[in-house]
C-alpha cells in the first residue's frame, strides 16, 4: 500500500463537515467520506439521513463502518505534515493537534474528536451546526489517556470500589451498582492522603537518618573505646612482658651465680690438687735417686737426711657437687603469679566498675511474691516469713516455688543490679524469661528460662543441668548480677572480694528477663536474714 505524503492535497485526508483530518472516517453508499462522530452527529440532527456533500437520501438509516484504509491513510498523513520544529507554545501548554506549520497554542479540546484547536482551527466548532454540539472543554495534553477505552468519552468520574477512572457511561453498566465521585473531588482527597503520606514517608527518612546517625556514633564511640581497650591492655601486657623478662633475669642469674660458685670451687681443688702432685713428684725423685745408691753408709746417710714427706689431703670424701637449682624457678614463678594476681586485681576492678555503671533501680513486684515471703515497704527487701499468707490469686504469682520478680523487665542492652546475701546460709538469684512456669514444679536452668546462682549451706552452684559448681573462697556479703541481653551474657560477681563467679555466655533471649529472688526457707532462725536489692557503690 502506498503511504500517504505530503505532497497530496490536504482536502483527500479531511473531513467535509469538520474541515479536519479524518477521525475514524467512513464512507456512504454515495462514496463520500466523514469522519464517524462528524456523520453520527449530523444525522442526530436530521429527520431525513442524507449525505452532507451530494445530498442522497438513505433509507434506514445506514450502520456505517470504519473506512480501514482510509483510517490507515489518514493516520499516516497527519504523522507526515505534522512539524518537525519545536511548537510555538511554553512548557506546560497544550498544543494545536491540526496546525501543519508552526504549532499555536491549543484554547480548545473537542471530547468528541479527540482534538485541540487553535482559535482558527476551532472555527468549524463555531460555524457547523453539528459540530456546535460537540463538547469544548479547557485544552489538555494525551487526551487518549484521558478516554475512556471503551466508550470513547472522558473520564470524568472516580469509582471508589474499584479505584479506577471511569466515564459516565461506565456508571450504567460495569459500575452501576459501585460509588463515584467527581475526579475534582477525589483528586483533592487523594492530594490530602498524598501529603500525609509525603509527610509520613519524609518522616520516616528522618528517622532512618538519625538512626543511621546513632549507629554511627555508637561504631565511633565503639571504635574509640577498642582503641581505649588495647591501649590499656597494650599496658597491662607491656607489664605483664616486662615482669616475665625481669624474672627470667633475675632466675638466670641466680642459676649463673650458683654455676660460678661450683667452678670455683672446682678450680680451687684442682689447684690444690695439681700442687700436691708437685710436691709428691718431687720426693718421688729424691727416693727414686736415694735407692740407686749401691754404697750402705751412703745410703743411709742420704736416707736419714730425707725431707718429711709432704702433708696431704684425704681425697677420698672430696667431691664437686653440682649446683642445686631446687626452688630458684618456683621462687620466680611466685613473684611472677603475684604479679599476676596484682594485675588481675586491678582488671576485675576496672571490669566491674564498667558493669556497675549499667546499674537499674529494682523493686520486687508483690504481685509475684509466694504466699510465704514477706516484702518491704519500699519492695527492696525479701524474707521467709514461716507461715502461708491468703493471698489474691494472680496468674503471676508463684505458688510451688518461693520466688519473686521484680516490677522491671529489660527486653535490650546491658543492666546490673546487686543483692545483699549476708548472713544466710541459703539462697537462689539470677534472671528469668518472662514466659516462666510460675505455677509448676521445675528443673531450674537455663533450657526453661533461669539463669540463677544457688548457696546452699557452703555450696555455691549455677543452675544447669547439670548443675555447675563454683569455688566458694569466703563467706559471700553481696552478689553483682550483670546481664547483656544482646550479646547473650549473663554474669556473676563477688562484690566486696572483686571476684568473677560464673558468666553463661552464648544466650539467646526472645523475651524480657526479670531480676528473680528466692531467700529460702529460714531454717529455724539461722537464715532469717532477708534478700536485699542493694544500691550499687562504687568505691567500694
Amino acid at each position: 500500500m502506498a503511504s500517504a505524503s505530503t505532497s497530496w492535497p490536504e482536502g483527500n485526508f479531511s473531513c467535509s463537515i469538520c474541515l479536519d483530518v479524518f477521525n475514524n472516517p467512513v464512507t456512504t453508499a454515495c462514496g463520500h467520506n466523514f469522519c464517524r462522530t462528524c456523520i453520527t452527529m449530523f444525522w442526530d440532527e436530521q429527520f431525513l439521513y442524507k449525505c452532507p456533500v451530494c445530498n442522497k437520501l438513505f433509507k434506514p438509516r445506514p450502520d456505517l463502518q470504519v473506512n480501514i484504509l482510509l483510517s490507515e491513510l489518514a493516520a499516516q498523513f497527519r504523522t507526515s505534515v505534522r512539524v518537525k520544529e519545536q511548537p510555538d507554545v511554553e512548557p506546560g501548554e497544550v498544543p494545536c493537534d491540526v496546525c501543519t506549520g508552526t504549532q499555536l497554542k491549543a484554547v480548545k479540546t473537542c471530547l468528541m474528536c479527540f482534538t485541540s484547536f487553535c482559535p482558527t482551527h476551532l472555527e468549524p466548532h463555531e460555524r457547523v451546526a453539528g459540530l456546535k454540539k460537540h463538547r469544548l472543554v479547557e485544552p489538555m495534553d494525551r487526551l487518549e489517556d484521558r478516554m475512556c477505552k471503551k466508550h470513547d468519552r472522558l473520564l470524568e468520574l472516580f469509582c471508589q470500589t474499584e479505584q479506577v477512572c471511569v466515564c459516565p457511561f461506565c456508571t450504567k453498566a460495569d459500575h452501576k451498582s459501585h460509588p463515584v465521585v467527581p475526579l475534582k473531588e477525589e483528586y483533592e482527597v487523594k492530594t490530602v492522603q498524598l501529603g500525609k503520606m509525603e509527610a509520613e514517608v519524609s518522616q520516616m527518612i528522618q528517622e532512618r537518618k538519625l538512626k543511621i546517625k546513632k549507629i554511627e556514633d555508637t561504631v565511633e564511640m565503639n571504635k574509640k573505646d577498642a582503641d581505649r581497650k588495647i591501649a590499656d591492655g597494650g599496658q597491662v601486657f607491656t607489664a605483664l612482658i616486662g615482669c616475665v623478662d625481669k624474672c627470667r633475669d633475675e632466675f638466670n642469674q641466680t642459676v649463673q651465680a650458683k654455676l660460678k660458685s661450683t667452678e670455683k670451687q672446682a678450680e680451687d681443688l684442682i689447684k690444690e690438687l695439681e700442687q700436691e702432685i708437685e710436691d709428691l713428684t718431687n720426693r718421688s725423685s729424691e727416693v727414686r735417686q736415694l735407692s740407686q745408691t749401691e754404697d750402705p753408709i751412703l745410703f743411709l746417710q742420704a736416707f736419714s737426711s730425707l725431707k718429711d714427706p709432704p702433708p696431704t689431703r684425704d681425697w677420698t670424701t672430696v667431691e664437686v657437687r653440682p649446683p642445686s637449682y631446687a626452688g630458684t624457678l618456683r621462687r620466680s614463678l611466685d613473684q611472677l603469679e603475684e604479679t599476676l594476681n596484682m594485675e588481675m586485681k586491678k582488671l576485675r576492678d576496672a571490669e566491674l566498675k564498667r558493669f556497675q555503671q549499667y546499674e537499674v533501680d529494682v523493686t520486687l513486684d508483690p504481685d509475684t511474691t509466694h504466699p510465704w515471703l514477706i516484702l518491704s515497704e519500699d519492695g527492696k527487701q525479701v524474707h521467709d516469713g514461716g507461715v502461708g499468707k491468703v493471698l489474691p490469686d494472680n496468674p503471676k504469682r508463684f505458688t510451688k516455688h518461693v520466688s519473686v520478680l521484680s516490677r522491671q523487665g529489660f527486653s535490650s542492652g546491658r543492666f546490673y543490679f546487686e543483692v545483699q546475701v549476708k548472713d544466710k546460709t541459703g539462697w537462689r538469684l539470677g534472671v528469668v524469661r518472662e514466659s516462666i512456669d510460675k505455677k509448676c514444679w521445675i528443673t531450674f536452668s537455663p533450657e526453661k528460662g533461669y539463669w540463677t546462682i544457688l548457696l546452699n549451706k557452703d555450696t555455691l552452684v549455677f543452675k544447669d543441668n547439670p548443675d555447675v559448681r563454683l569455688p566458694l573462697r569466703a563467706e559471700l556479703q553481696k552478689v553483682g548480677v550483670f546481664v547483656d541481653y544482646d550479646e547473650g551474657l549473663v554474669s556473676f560477681y563477688d562484690v566486696e572480694a572483686r571476684v568473677h563467679l560464673y558468666s553463661a555466655t552464648g544466650c539467646t533471649f526472645t523475651e524480657p528477663l526479670y531480676p528473680l529472688l528466692c531467700p529460702f526457707g529460714h531454717d529455724g532462725g539461722t537464715n532469717s536474714a532477708p534478700l536485699i536489692i542493694s544500691p550499687v557503690n562504687q568505691t567500694d
